[in-house]
């Protein structure tokens, strides 16, 4: 743990550099940002911007070159890789534009997955799977394979399955990318339920409107992050 554990989440100062033959590609480039426990932040950016690159630095799925970051009191960078394990197990949820729910399980088998990997009991995992179900609105469908369900349930299930481990931080990558308009903004409406009971939010989007659902958007163009200016609209 970090001496700064009063912190939820701070990145000081990121870049990003990958080896590109003899030269260097530098995606994000001196990255500083903050954000409070409970927060709604949307990240917006084009195709190529380094949003995917931020997103797994947040996720710890890939480590900065330089820079620091700070999640929930533990110093990244001082973690081991089964310390980072952990992190992405239990502190992160992790929500896909394409839902990446198991074919072959249905609503129940697929939220209790990550509960499995974290040693959870059965009975105990079932029962928190099936709150989570009932809680994103799928209390009539636990027991329905992902072929039997809509787009728009099937990211159902993909955002139970994330809050399952209850973590810290839901990290949404273009999480309504897949679905049509009507639907998009159900899980808009989800999401904000989900922040309004005190879930901190981060999601990673291209389309202007989306972002605007959260309460709080920062713009990543070229690998430089900056703070959306008050006032300016959709």
């Amino acid at each position: 743990m970090s001496e700064n554990n009063g912190i939820f989440f701070r990145m000081s100062d990121i870049f990003k550099v990958y080896p590109l033959g003899e030269e260097e590609a530098v995606v994000l480039k001196g990255v500083s940002l903050d954000i409070q426990r409970g927060e709604y932040l949307s990240v917006l950016g084009p195709s190529g911007s380094g949003k995917s690159t931020l997103m797994n630095i947040i996720g710890c799925l890939d480590s900065p070159t330089t820079g620091e970051y700070i999640l929930n009191g533990s110093l990244i960078e001082d973690l081991t890789e089964q310390e980072l394990a952990r992190i992405r197990s239990r502190e992160v949820g992790f929500i896909f534009q394409n839902s990446q729910i198991l074919p072959r399980m249905d609503a129940m088998k697929n939220v209790e997955l990550p509960l499995i990997y974290a040693g959870v009991r059965p009975r105990e995992r079932a029962r928190r799977a099936e709150e989570m179900l009932v809680k994103v609105g799928l209390k009539e469908r636990l027991h329905y394979r992902p072929n039997m369900l809509s787009g728009g349930q099937q990211q159902r299930v993909a955002i139970a399955r994330a809050l399952v481990t209850k973590p810290t931080l839901l990290l949404a990558d273009e999480p309504t990318g897949a679905l049509d308009q009507t639907t998009g903004a159900q899980i808009m409406a989800l999401f904000q339920e989900l922040n309004n009971d005190g879930n901190t939010i981060i999601m990673i989007t291209h389309d202007l409107k989306v972002a605007k659902n959260a309460h709080r958007v920062v713009h990543i163009i070229d690998g430089v992050l900056t703070e959306e200016k008050e006032g300016v609209s959709a």
